[in-house]
Order: C-alpha cells, then structure tokens, then sequence
C-alpha cells in the first residue's frame, strides 16, 4: 500500500519541465552515459535475488519482480507479435523489433556505441531506460556509505523526484519531441495511450516505501504526484503543440494531441453538448485537454485564483485554434508560462488530508457542468480519485466498512469506463456523486 506522507515537504524540487527551465531532456540524461545490461543488475547479491534481503535498504529481488511482472520487461517482445508487424507493415518501416520509432519506447535503445558488453536490446524497457546508464554508478551504489545524491551525480536519473519521473515516462507514455507517437502511428492500429503518474507508479512496483527509502529520498506522497504528473503532462502538451516540427504533420495539426474521441465516435449519436472548459461550439476538433482539466483540480486546496486563471487561458486557448495557426501558438505559450509559474507551488505544497475534499469537490463541480463529456477526461477523473481514495485509506482515518464502501464505489466509477465507446457522461456523473457521498 502507497504511504501518502502528509508532513510538510522538504525536498528541493529541481524543475526541468519547462523549455525554460530545461537545461536537457529526460531521454537525454537517460541517455549520458553507457548502459552496461540488465545483466549487470541481475546478479544474487546485487538485484537479482529469490527472496527479499533482511536487514537491507533495498528488497534486492527487484529483477524477479520485473521479469515476472512488469510490463517493461516484455515491451520487446510486443513488437514480434502479429499485430506489432501488421503496424510496421502500415507504416513501411521494416521490421518492428529494427524501427527506430519502435525501439525508442519498447526497449533501453540506446546508440550500439554507449552499450556494454552484457547489453541486450531484447531485454525490453530495463533497469537503465529508467535508472540511466549505470558505468559511472554500478559500483558506487552498493556501498551503504555513498549517498543517493552521490549516484545522482554520476548519472542516475531520480525517479524519486515527481517532476523528473514523470518527465521520463511521458516521453513514451504520452510523447515528446525526443520520442513522438504520431496520429500516423495510431491509425496504423496502436493502441490509444493513457497516463497518469501515480496509478502507473504502483501499477507493478518494484520496491517499497518505507523507513530506509523516506530516509534517503525524503517522504512520499502519492496525491503530490498526481498533481506533480497532471502539470507536467499539461506543459508536455502545449510544448507539443507549438513545436514546428513535432507538432505539425503537413497542412494539419499532429492530430494525436487531439481528443480522440471529438472525431471517432458514431455519427448518429448526436451527443454533443457543450462544455465550460473550452467553450467551443459543436463539430470541432478539440485538442486533448484532460491534462490541463486535471490541473485545476491539483491548484483546488493550494489556489483557486491560480486555478479560474488556468480555465481562462485554457478557455483562450481553444479559441485560438479556430482562429489561427500564431493565435495557438501565442495563447500555448501564455498558458505554458503560467503553467511554469505554478508547478513549483504544487510539487511543494504538503496534500494533506484537508486537501483531499477540496479536490473531490472540485472534480465534481465540473462533473455537473458537464466537464466529463470526454472520454479521456473522465479517464483522468477515475485515476484521481483512486489517488485520493488510497490516501484516505492511508491516513487511517476509515475503519474496514468504510474503506470497503468507498473501494466499491471506486470500482464502480472504474465500470463506467470499461467500453470507451460506450461511454455514458450521466452514468460517469451518477458514479462520481456516489463516491464523494461516502468519502470522509
């Protein structure tokens, strides 16, 4: 179970999420330095063992974990499947397990001149296309006296920190300009992409939260990381949307920034109805703004002007792309700086458990007013409220019954959302009202 740690944080969060702030990319820092192998990792007295160590800061079973478990480790093998070379064969690229574009997030593909001797590309998504390359830290980080800030500074990457993990797994779980997953590629049949940073960081962990881990990397905080991952992925967006290069395909728009469903849905639904968030009328293509929905929600507990800011400009930004290709890009930009502005308060502010009802509200307000017309908002919606649930049911303030209601209602918001094509906003609505009514 996450521990959600509500003290006060003391961490210094470095951001690089922004073009300002960026000095280089996550991919790039990945990428620094010679990735030595899994097998380098998998060792009986390093990472690889049967059974969990007594008396370590690390379990150090963590490659059984991932072999058995996480889906990384089979990334690679996905792209030897019939379906995977259907995919290629649309694209034209050859072979799916050769394509660049597929190697860059289905496996560690680093350049052939930074790879070890016991490198293997057919280990998938491993221990380094997270860690970084480990030449300058393998070693070092074994020893109990050598701090983590010291394998930082040889080229570990910190996934501890929210803003930097999910700048990492963005640049596939959504795309970048470094790794960018095209309309191109999803119309040739692969699978639409979600994301949120704290479900997908416990969805299959490899280690645990606790004393040891808090000690040397600070405290954890999953509902700081939602929100962390809600702005990050909201400055990924927009900075996507005025690269002249990544964001343009031709006379039109890199279409995957999009809402998907604004354009595949069936044509005598006659479904429409307007929303607040971006004020647009019907039989527009509406860029994909779950991301930035979201972000209101995160500035609920920590500022509510900063938030009816964020729905302004987004507001003007959606606007702007009925009107002109620089109207865009200029109204991005403003929001991207606010956006800059605001995401160091978040990844500071403490989330505590007054802060959890304020967000509930929040969500649901906008589910009144119809926000959640949206597939993919609605989506982002469920997440969040897993989020809040877990760190409600960490703060030990709900007995058994309780955490059992509120998980069932859970579950039953996750319902609404099994068939994306048979989406229902009034039932999405109806189970998001029956959740809050049990939450604490």
């Amino acid at each position: 179970m996450r521990r959600c740690a509500f003290a006060l944080l003391a961490i210094v969060f470095v951001l690089r999420a922004g073009a300002a702030f960026a000095a280089t990319s996550a991919v790039a820092e990945i990428e620094a330095h010679r990735h030595l192998g899994v097998a380098s990792c998998s060792n009986s007295v390093c990472h690889g063992a049967s059974q969990p160590f007594r008396d370590s800061n690390v379990a150090q079973n963590e490659f059984a974990i991932w072999q058995e478990f996480d889906p990384h480790a089979k990334a690679y093998q996905t792209l030897t499947n019939a379906t995977s070379a259907s995919i290629a064969r649309k694209l034209g690229i050859g072979d799916a397990t050769k394509a660049k574009i597929c190697l860059d997030c289905h496996a560690d593909s680093i350049a052939e001149d930074k790879r070890g001797e016991r490198f293997q590309l057919s280990d998938g998504v491993g221990c380094e296309s997270c860690h970084g390359g480990a030449e300058l830290w393998l070693n070092a980080h074994a020893d109990r006296s050598v701090t983590h800030a010291d394998n930082v500074a040889k080229g570990m990457y910190p996934t501890d920190k929210p803003v930097e993990r999910a700048e990492l797994c963005l640049s596939c779980h959504m795309g970048t300009k470094d790794r960018m997953i095209t309309h191109r590629i999803m119309g040739a049949g692969h699978p639409r992409l979600s994301f949120e940073l704290d479900t997908f960081t416990w969805l299959n962990p490899h280690y645990k939260i606790g004393e040891a881990w808090n000690k040397r990397k600070g405290e954890w905080n999953g509902v700081r990381d939602w929100a962390v991952g809600q702005g990050v992925a909201a400055g990924n967006l927009l900075d996507l949307v005025v690269d002249e290069k990544a964001g343009w395909q031709g006379i039109f728009p890199e279409l995957v920034l999009f809402d998907c469903h604004a354009c595949h849905k069936v044509m005598s639904a006659n479904r429409w109805g307007p929303r607040q968030g971006t004020g647009l009328g019907p039989g527009v293509v509406r860029l994909n703004d779950a991301n930035l929905l979201m972000f209101r929600h995160v500035l609920a507990p920590v500022d509510k002007a900063a938030a009816a800011r964020v729905l302004e400009q987004t507001r003007a930004l959606h606007k702007a792309t009925t009107q002109s290709r620089s109207d865009t890009f200029a109204a991005a930009r403003r929001l991207r700086a606010t956006l800059d502005g605001l995401l160091p308060q978040v990844a500071g502010f403490a989330y505590g458990p007054e802060s959890l009802d304020p967000i509930l509200a929040s969500i649901e307000a906008d589910a009144k007013r119809g926000e959640y017309r949206d597939y993919a908002s609605a989506e982002q919606v469920a997440m969040a409220a897993q989020s809040v649930v877990v760190a409600f049911e960490n703060d030990g303030k709900l007995d058994a019954e309780k955490t059992k209601t509120l998980r069932a209602r859970l579950d039953g918001l996750y319902d609404v959302l099994k068939n994306e094509d048979a989406y229902s906003p009034q039932r999405f609505t109806t189970a998001l009202a029956a959740l809050r009514a049990v939450a604490p």
